[in-house]
């Protein structure tokens, strides 16, 4: 335990609480793949500076994913309500749950509580993580409780679930189709999460539409839905973000196959918001998923005529472009020399030629 003075009380902050790097209380708790939970901005800035390692255990990273710890910030957050600024009363973590207690749970009536008991069980052991993920009856009652949920947390709690059953191969095609054919409108929960949800759900759920949006018919389904693709777009717009503009670029290649869907991105400014992208990563490998995105997004939209005339006209776009021809790996490569073949060959524009 470590002590904080509040203007004239000493309280005793949890050391669960604090961020190993930081040291401050935890306001977005996520954890690595080593399972260390830190706070999201300190962490991110770590592995911004090219960090390839866990901070507490130094062991070097297979992925440098990280997974919001929904438990922990909800303890956190009781412990700060508590009235009068002192600490709560000792609280735990849910405990663990047999595998018949679980079968209880995801056929009774689902809520906020079952479900982070859940998530806390799916998090213990990978056996635990596929009971769930190959279970029929469970993968149903969560896509059907999404579906018909109209509580942001609720809604944020299940889709943890479904980005941890998306780890498991098998699972997901399955899961797929569940989503886009059940009678209940699923996209509309998503749309609820990306409008009001925390920046982690948000990612979590463009991480979610991108994997179901597997061919044109599910693409344009999702697409269509009013207010996502403005939603998706609007992640691309979080300034320094890298997690959040990733996911965001991914999700809306992922749904651009249709030349409608091109358009719409141009009207709401991809090519200047792109470009704004490029200028402001670097050249490190920890950015380069964000550029070889951000240039793959370019060259959809450059098969429209008002894409190609957005990119000619955009000087801080095109100069970004000729930048990343060598310098960041042979897919960027790749997608700028298309990019340029478009607009200036393809268009033949004269002002971007020169």
């Amino acid at each position: 335990m470590m002590r904080e003075k509040r203007e004239n009380l000493c309280v005793t902050v949890p050391t669960l609480f604090r961020c190993p790097i930081s040291m401050d209380v935890m306001k977005s708790p996520v954890s690595l793949c080593t399972g260390v939970t830190y706070d999201r901005s300190s962490i991110e800035k770590w592995l911004s500076l090219g960090h390839a390692t866990c901070p507490a255990t130094m062991q070097t990273l297979f992925s440098t994913h990280t997974t919001p710890n929904l438990t922990l910030r909800r303890l956190i957050t009781l412990w700060l309500s508590h009235p009068g600024g002192t600490p709560a009363p000792p609280l735990s973590l849910p405990t663990s749950i047999s595998k018949q207690q679980v079968r209880e749970v995801i056929n009774g009536a689902l809520n906020c509580d079952s479900l982070a008991k859940i998530i806390h069980f799916m998090k213990v052991s990978d056996d635990n993580l596929k009971f769930i993920a190959f279970s029929d009856d469970a993968v149903f009652n969560f896509v059907e409780f999404f579906g018909s949920c109209k509580k942001i947390e609720a809604c944020e709690l299940i889709v943890e679930i479904l980005d941890l059953i998306l780890l498991e191969n098998g699972a997901i095609e399955k899961f797929n189709s569940l989503i886009l054919k059940s009678d209940v409108d699923c996209l509309s929960s998503f749309l609820l999460i990306l409008r009001e949800g925390s920046m982690e759900s948000k990612i979590k759920s463009a991480r979610i539409l991108e994997s179901i949006a597997f061919n044109s018919e599910s693409q344009l389904k999702i697409a269509e839905k009013e207010g996502i693709l403005y939603e998706l777009y609007t992640l691309i717009a979080v300034k320094n973000d890298r997690l959040a503009i990733q996911a965001g670029l991914s999700s809306l290649l992922a749904i651009s196959s249709s030349r409608l869907v091109r358009k719409e991105l141009i009207r709401f400014g991809i090519v200047k918001r792109i470009g704004e992208i490029l200028s402001i990563f670097d050249f490190s490998r920890t950015v380069r998923a964000v550029i070889e995105k951000s240039l793959g997004l370019l060259e959809m939209v450059a098969t429209c005529t008002q894409g190609r005339e957005g990119i000619s006209e955009d000087e801080i776009c095109v100069a970004e472009i000729v930048k990343r021809l060598m310098k960041c790996s042979n897919v960027a490569t790749e997608h700028s020399i298309t990019v340029i073949w478009s607009v200036c060959c393809l268009a033949r524009n004269r002002t971007a030629q020169d």
